[in-house]
């Protein structure tokens, strides 16, 4: 059962009635109070406080109790500040799970966030949240028939959700769409794929995949799962050649391909953005950013980094 303590303005009744004679079993009855709190302020009356004394009393007894706040050493304020500049999310810098070459975080993920909340750091540096289109958007792409839906997914691959090599694929725009890039990420593992393209024709993204996907093993991915642009119309191509299978999400459902689209996200925010002209950029310099993001521990893969969890995965003596 939770306690009420007594506002100001019952001190003061209080008061008032104790020095026009009332009872405390008349001041209780009023005030809807036990008896032990009245005669507990009236205590405290005849010891010479006065209501506004008493409650000033009680607001300073009230600091002292509870957890005392969680403030961080500058050292620490300085390595918040670097990783997430670096692009570490809260969950990650304050890991349950040190390494070896570091030590616990003095306070949990919900903290930290919360010092974002209050201006201790800046809560701009932080992901983006929001929806990508307006409510009752339709999406008017997609629309051919012969593509492979999730469906045939499903029947192909009973265990996809636990299978290591299936991707997910993309392309994003640069600026004035004068250029693109495709990206890629494995599920298991998040690891982060970033492919730059000549331009953003059948063609072009075709000729692209085919040479990545020549670096590796026959069957070391098995499925590619794109969405609904016209650029991957030449996805029968790829299959055929590689000898591995492709789907295409339902239209205007970005949610069928999460961490294809949350990695989108990552790499506009963090070195590929929007207003960028893809051409006047090497692959060198995509396989630098995506590098970055590949090394970052991730709270889904247990704080491995991607290109760990990619590791273990593979067998690597397959790529040599």
């Amino acid at each position: 059962m939770s306690y009420h303590h007594l506002t100001r303005n019952e001190l003061i009744f209080i008061e008032e009635y104790n020095n026009s004679g009332f009872s405390a079993r008349h001041i209780a009855q009023k005030l809807g109070r036990s008896k032990e709190c009245i005669y507990r302020i009236l205590r405290q009356l005849q010891a010479g406080l006065s209501a506004p004394a008493i409650f000033l009393q009680y607001q300073r007894n009230k600091k002292k109790c509870g957890r005392k706040p969680i403030s961080l050493d500058s050292e620490t304020k300085a390595l918040v500040k670097e990783r997430i500049g670096l692009g570490w999310t809260p969950d990650t810098i304050a890991s349950p799970k040190p390494t070896a070459n570091t030590k616990p975080f003095p306070c949990s993920m919900k903290t930290l966030y919360r010092m974002f909340s209050e201006g201790i750091f800046d809560k701009k540096q932080l992901p983006m949240k929001g929806k990508r289109k307006p409510n009752g958007h339709q999406e008017k792409r997609g629309k051919e028939a012969f593509k492979r839906r999730l469906e045939d997914r499903a029947v192909a691959f009973p265990g996809f959700d636990a299978e290591f090599g299936h991707l997910e694929g993309d392309t994003i725009v640069g600026k004035d769409h004068k250029s693109a890039l495709i990206t890629l990420v494995e599920r298991t593992s998040k690891a982060i794929i970033v492919l730059k393209v000549v331009s953003r024709k059948a063609v072009s993204i075709e000729e692209a995949l085919h040479q990545w996907l020549s670096g590796f093993p026959s069957h070391f991915f098995k499925s590619i799962t794109f969405d609904n642009g016209k650029e991957f119309s030449r996805w029968k191509q790829t299959a055929n050649r590689h000898d591995m299978d492709i789907f295409f999400a339902d239209a205007g459902k970005p949610c069928q391909r999460p961490l294809n689209e949350n990695s989108n996200g990552i790499l506009r925010r963090n070195g590929l953005p929007k207003q960028m002209d893809f051409n006047t950029i090497s692959q060198q310099e995509v396989n630098e950013i995506t590098a970055a993001r590949n090394n970052l521990p991730r709270k889904s893969l247990d704080y491995l980094t991607p290109i760990a969890c990619f590791l273990q995965h593979a067998d690597v003596s397959r790529l040599i």
